[in-house]
């Protein structure tokens, strides 16, 4: 076998980092060039009877959204590539993908990802999946979230850790995860959806990030990486400071189960503290995270805005000012979904 790239080395350190291990970590393998680095650089762990990451087992996870006639054989084909590797145990799981979802084709099949990665975690006792994102991707998410005008979190991009899910290959290029899969011998699938202007994600990739290297600098891909960096360090310590605020402003709740806010002392915090407590009582109320204009209109509410509500949330939360002459009245009340 030839001399294994740098890149090969630098996923082996990541991706063992990322393991569980005392237990057994997954793949999520697609047939993927990136995803097939992943798994080529986890099996060399999962191979491994010595030293701190001995007990650590991998598997693999590969799904099948049903979208491509030949979905089929590319799943069974990647499930052949991963035990080749000695990943196990290995499973495929359908996802469960409405074309005509209001969420789009994109985020629709990401939610029957999702549900299909946590069925396999389940089922085959696994405690952590690993996901194949690499630098690349992280520059079209920034950008992404740059176009949405949402914020320090989405121009964060693709974390690198939340609840099970680790990703330790956001520093990777996918010219890296290439030339793994060449020294591994590894056949991947070029999914036509990727390069498909259809998709916004995919118009990113093919259209408008290379237009901008050719247009404003050949390193807008690196910069974008690095703004992502960035701001998720940002990011971090503001939400950390919100958090650390909220319980302060916060009354005990009634048997509804609404929430008090004392009006004065949140409207004392800074702009972006005070979004971000704000967030906080809606999702503590069993709401969903508030989009920008819902948002910056409970905002208003505490900023001095004539109108006291309600305003409502998507997850059938309102929010509403006390009114004078009210025991509520100071207070910003945050009423969970009813029944």
């Amino acid at each position: 076998m030839a001399k294994a790239p740098q890149s090969l080395h630098r996923a082996r350190k990541a991706v063992g980092e990322a393991l569980n291990p005392q237990g057994l970590t997954l793949v999520a393998c697609s047939g993927g060039a990136d995803s097939l680095a992943l798994a080529a650089a986890a099996a060399w762990h999962h191979r491994r009877t010595t030293g701190p990451l001995a007990d650590a087992k991998v598997g693999g996870v590969v799904v099948d959204h049903h979208l491509h006639p030949d979905s089929v054989e590319v799943s069974g084909r990647t499930v052949s590539q991963l035990k080749s590797l000695g990943l196990g145990p290995v499973r495929i799981y359908s996802a469960d993908v409405d074309p005509e979802s209001s969420l789009g084709p994109e985020a629709a099949a990401r939610t029957g990802r999702y549900q299909a990665f946590r069925q396999a975690m389940t089922e085959l006792g696994a405690t952590r999946i690993l996901l194949a994102h690499t630098a690349d991707d992280q520059a079209e998410q920034v950008l992404l979230g740059l176009a949405r005008g949402s914020g320090t979190r989405s121009l964060a991009g693709i974390p690198p850790a939340r609840g099970p899910f680790r990703r330790p290959m956001l520093h990777l290029t996918r010219a890296d995860t290439e030339a793994i899969c060449r020294h591994h011998d590894l056949d991947w699938w070029e999914d036509p959806a990727n390069s498909d202007p259809r998709y916004l994600r995919s118009k990113v990739r093919t259209q408008v990030l290379p237009y901008l290297e050719r247009e404003l600098t050949t390193s807008f891909r690196e910069s974008l990486i690095r703004t992502a960096q960035i701001a998720a360090a940002d990011a971090d310590y503001l939400e950390n400071q919100a958090k650390e605020v909220f319980p302060t402003l916060l009354e005990d709740p009634d048997p509804a189960g609404a929430l008090r806010l004392k009006l004065k002392p949140l409207r004392a915090q800074p702009p972006a503290i005070r979004r971000r407590v704000l967030a906080l009582a809606v999702a503590a109320a069993g709401g969903a995270n508030p989009s920008f204009e819902r948002l910056s209109a409970v905002e208003k509410l505490v900023t001095g805005s004539r109108s006291a509500g309600p305003v409502e949330l998507a997850g059938y939360v309102t929010v509403h000012r006390g009114a004078r002459g009210t025991s509520d009245y100071g207070k910003l009340v945050v009423v969970p979904p009813s029944g």
